[in-house]
């Protein structure tokens, strides 16, 4: 596999797919969790919507997405967000919720309106909530984007797993999984690059 490239082209794919999944992750969470901060009638209404759905296993949602989206890259994308999302979305929320009230306070009283709060005191207040969650997150994709392969495609490291244990090559399934470990390692030390980058600039 390594001499004719499919290796690299099903590792492609699968990297290609976890990482769609995650910033689409990221960049719904905040907006979502942006939506709950600013309307506390919205956020009293789902959160608890939200707890629930994030208890349910991920798994059995991925049948559903086959039959509303059939196979291929798109139902192993939801499938990688579906994992992470309501989590994110809980995990920020309460990142936002829990930044200094005297910041907040002094906005306000300088003449703030809620915009000024969000873009000055919550936003930068939060990123290291933003971080630490992006941490957890990149792993979660990544399981999300595994399951998704696991029933969805015909590519992909997860693909590859399935298929060598079916015809019984234990290498080719050992091999996906180490694989997959060096990809988490990877993408969880790009996160932990961009943290350090943060504190430094601080």
């Amino acid at each position: 596999m390594l001499k004719d490239g499919t290796l690299f082209s099903n590792l492609g794919i699968t990297l290609c797919e976890t990482v769609l999944s995650f910033l689409l992750v990221i960049l719904i969470g905040i907006l979502c969790a942006t939506l709950l901060w600013y309307s506390k009638s919205a956020s009293e209404i789902l959160e608890p919507y939200l707890v629930i759905l994030n208890s349910l296993p991920k798994s059995a949602l991925a049948p559903l997405f086959i039959v509303w989206l059939g196979t291929g890259m798109t139902t192993i994308i939801v499938a990688g967000i579906s994992v992470a999302l309501f989590g994110c979305i809980i995990s920020l929320y309460t990142g936002f919720r829990q930044v200094d009230e005297e910041k907040i306070k002094l906005i306000y009283t300088l003449g703030g309106k809620k915009k000024d709060v969000y873009k000055k005191v919550i936003l930068p207040g939060s990123i290291p909530t933003i971080l630490s969650t992006m941490k957890v997150n990149i792993g979660l994709a990544l399981v999300g984007v595994i399951i998704g392969e696991f029933l969805a495609a015909r590519r992909g490291l997860g693909y590859l797993i399935i298929y060598g244990s079916q015809v019984f090559q234990l290498n080719l399934v050992i091999t996906s999984i180490l694989i997959l470990c060096l990809i988490a390692m990877f993408l969880y030390q790009c996160i932990q690059q961009i943290e350090h980058w943060y504190k430094k600039h601080l």
